[in-house]
């Protein structure tokens, strides 16, 4: 099984420490906390976030945020049927690792029904591969609140 929160005993993508204190500050941000989320540890290396709240659209489908290292941020409702999550949009932006300030603000245009935030269709903001850089956009200063 490749995805936990907690840190596993054998392999584990060498981002995967610093995806988690980024997950902390999101999770922070967002008002929730880490027993929200799991994290694949696999490469491409990718996170689950389950949010408390429901979209006015959709009112009876779970909302969540995904993330990977390649296109960051996503935000997506679960189905009824137990098939993959649909993701209504995505993040964008310069990096796979903005702010959790900017994060959370994309939560709320999202119960707003703010189209401004985010975009459609998914972005590659990064290519899967570089391990350390990964793990340096996910430590460095932005991420700071």
């Amino acid at each position: 099984m490749t995805a936990s929160i907690e840190l596993p005993t054998g392999y584990q993508h060498p981002a995967v420490p610093a995806l988690l204190g980024y997950l902390r500050d999101v999770t922070a941000e967002l008002g929730i906390g880490l027993e929200s989320c799991t994290i694949d540890h696999d490469s491409p290396v990718s996170a689950y976030v389950a949010l408390d709240t429901r979209l006015p659209h959709y009112p009876g489908r779970d909302l969540a945020l995904l993330w990977d290292e390649e296109r960051g941020w996503a935000a997506a409702i679960e189905t009824h049927s137990g098939e993959d999550l649909i993701v209504l949009r995505y993040l964008g932006g310069a990096t796979v690792a903005p702010s959790p300030r900017r994060v959370a603000r994309f939560v709320t245009a999202l119960h707003e029904d703010d189209h401004t935030v985010g975009r459609p269709d998914p972005a590659e903001l990064r290519s899967a591969g570089d391990d350390r850089e990964l793990a340096a956009l996910l430590h460095r200063p932005a991420v700071a609140r």
